[in-house]
């Protein structure tokens, strides 16, 4: 009976990591063949950033209403119904004519990928015994490694053979046979109370999440007056700040503030937010470098992106295991502290680094995310009662993406500002033509990499703060 119950959970948490492969090969296809899409489109580095930058923005302001959706009606509705929408809004990604439809579909695919996002760590969290929380959640860290090794090699295979737009159409076979796993092998929602859902406050925060983070994301763009953004960022500010009270007085609040008095639980969000706006810098620059800089193919590019993702695949399962047996305080903390050393590496990348300095590093920096990763989710979604699991997964995504987010900002807005300056300030030197740019990449590239060096080690601090998170804690919470 035990062994049936055992092959049971494990069907669905490899059915739920079959969406999550799914969702991250986009990611990392889409991440290598950027440069190849400026190109094909003739448009600017401000605009083809759009293309990962307007799905960033969605998945980030919708992952809480998503989540307290799923809390409510079902998360095998929410993920199904996802999981459609993101198959038929890659097809159309893959038919887009011009880089406005490119984006506008990117749009709908980010309401699709926001939806699985949400309910997948939650239907997970609520198949499996605590004790066996880690492991199981490695495996859709597992997916997602193999889909990250698997992505750049097939994107810049399919970009150099055939062309931009196969990338978004092979998620339609995987998308199809992911809906069919779903339908069959995850249990129907059970029925829940009826609670009203709070519209204002989905409205607030994703209004608030909007106004935040559009103003960053185009920040580097000169068309824009400065005053501008700093307005909508302040009222961005502004509407957190309402949204923090109302949801304190609402009786059914879409994010119950309330958790955010668990320590761990807060800072555990934190440090996923530091993590992968540190990861998201250096994930958005190194296909620039390797594929203007150092000239290489897409497929040459996306083969030297393989050792972060395969680092990654190697060592989240053996943290997810550890995490179940001790202090996951201590492996999200060390995971960390691995990345920033191999952010600093890839901050000495020139126009003559060997080859093999740059797999190191990459693997390195792979290393600490696969550390890092699976204690880190284990500790929020076990920190929190079973009917605030899709909330909490929702908050963890949103986290997530809002560090993508703002590390795609970031490394745009900083480097473009950077190097503009380093040109003036070159060509002042004496340099001319090639050698000015680049000259002033390198210049860019190695602040840039210092800054999401910084927020990998604010990350760490974050993780080591939130406390001692041990299995017993987390069955007491679960009233095991």
């Amino acid at each position: 009976m035990q062994q049936e119950q055992n092959r049971n959970y494990w069907i669905i948490v490899l059915t739920v990591a079959v969406g999550t492969f799914m969702a991250a090969l986009d990611s990392s296809i889409v991440n290598v063949a950027i440069p190849v899409i400026q190109d094909f489109f003739q448009v600017s580095l401000t605009m083809v950033e759009w293309v990962i930058t307007a799905y960033l923005l969605v998945v980030s302001s919708l992952l809480l209403t998503f989540g307290r959706l799923s809390d409510l009606y079902g998360q095998k509705k929410l993920y199904l119904v996802g999981m459609v929408i993101f198959t038929i809004s890659s097809m159309l990604c893959g038919l887009a004519a011009s880089i406005t439809q490119l984006i506008s579909f990117r749009i709908l695919q980010a309401l699709g990928a926001g939806m699985m996002f949400s309910a997948g760590p939650a239907i997970i969290t609520n198949s499996v015994p605590p004790e066996k929380r880690g492991q199981a959640l490695s495996f859709t860290a597992v997916a997602v490694s193999i889909a990250l090794v698997t992505g750049p090699v097939l994107g810049g295979f399919l970009v150099t053979v055939f062309h931009w737009s196969s990338i978004f159409f092979i998620n339609i076979p995987i998308g199809l046979a992911a809906i069919y796993f779903v339908i069959r092998n995850i249990p129907n929602d059970q029925k829940s109370r009826s609670i009203p859902f709070d519209k204002i406050g989905s409205l607030l925060i994703s209004a608030a999440l909007i106004l935040i983070i559009f103003p960053l994301e185009t920040s580097g763009d000169s068309s824009l007056k400065p005053v501008f953004l700093f307005a909508m960022l302040g009222v961005g500010l502004i509407t957190a700040v309402i949204f923090v009270l109302v949801e304190l007085k609402s009786e059914h609040p879409i994010l119950d503030i309330a958790l955010f008095k668990n320590r761990v639980f807060a800072a555990s969000n934190v440090a996923a937010a530091f993590s992968f706006l540190a990861q998201f810098i250096m994930t958005f620059l190194v296909p620039f470098y390797l594929q203007k800089l150092r000239l290489f193919t897409p497929a040459t590019a996306g083969l030297l992106y393989i050792p972060l993702p395969l680092a990654s695949l190697v060592v989240a399962p053996i943290s997810g295991m550890l995490s179940d047996r001790y202090d996951s305080r201590y492996l999200s903390t060390a995971g960390m502290a691995v990345m920033a050393c191999g952010l600093f590496m890839l901050s000495f990348l020139n126009e003559h680094t060997a080859t093999a300095y740059i797999i190191v590093s990459m693997a390195i920096t792979g290393m600490g995310s696969g550390l890092f990763q699976t204690p880190n989710n284990s500790a929020v979604l076990g920190n929190v009662p079973p009917q605030n699991r899709g909330t909490a997964s929702g908050m963890l995504a949103t986290m997530r993406n809002i560090g993508m987010a703002f590390g795609v900002a970031i490394s745009g807005s900083l480097f473009s500002l950077l190097s503009k300056r380093a040109e003036v300030f070159n060509a002042a030197k004496g340099l001319t033509g090639l050698q000015v740019k680049q000259a002033s990449f390198i210049y860019a590239l190695h602040i840039t990499f210092l800054v999401a060096g910084v927020f990998a080690l604010l990350a760490m601090v974050a993780s080591f703060v939130k406390g001692e998170v041990k299995p017993d804690i987390r069955k007491q919470l679960e009233g095991i």
